[in-house]
């Protein structure tokens, strides 16, 4: 075990409101909790609490590595919409001491998922308005609850006697 030091730095830091991490444009974690690590000249790596991921999208693998300044790493593979990642995030279940804040919390390697940092808008948690999609869907009438919107391109400019028609004169009068 080594300790983080002047040449070997470690600091771990709240992270600035709430941090996302979206696998494949789907929330996977989400939390106002999420602890910054920042170790020597690495990346700063996210750690969200494990109670803030959908766990049910990741499976524990047999895969452990070992950090000699934070101990044992275990690692998970998501499952997510028929997509499989293996070993795209670990956790520190049992870390040395001087880590011991990032215990049995996930964190995400980057390349596998994106990351949102800082507060969400009121716009970005709002539903939308029911009654404005609804009222374009049919009624089960067949047609439109609403009036019908505006054409947005001009109709053709052919007349009825301009089209051809291939069945004139056959069948019944």
């Amino acid at each position: 075990m080594k300790i983080p030091d002047d040449n070997h730095p470690i600091t771990i830091t709240p992270a600035p409101g709430v941090v996302r991490a979206l696998f494949e444009g789907h929330e996977i974690a989400d939390s106002a909790n999420v602890l910054v690590l920042r170790e020597a000249n690495y990346p700063p790596v996210y750690y969200f609490p494990r109670d803030d991921v959908r766990m049910i999208f990741l499976r524990r693998t047999d895969k452990v590595s070992h950090c000699p300044y934070k101990g044992d790493a275990s690692y998970f593979t998501i499952y997510r919409d028929r997509k499989i990642v293996d070993n795209a995030a670990w956790s520190y279940e049992d870390p040395f001491g001087a880590v011991a804040a990032i215990a049995g919390r996930v964190a995400f390697y980057p390349e596998h998922v994106d990351f949102e940092v800082g507060e969400r808008t009121a716009a970005d948690t709002q539903a939308s308005d029911v009654d404005a999609v609804v009222q374009h869907t049919d009624s089960g009438a067949g047609t439109s609850q609403a009036e019908h919107w505006p054409p947005n391109v001009d109709g053709p400019d052919a007349s009825e006697d301009d089209v051809d028609k291939p069945y004139k004169d056959i069948g019944t009068p």
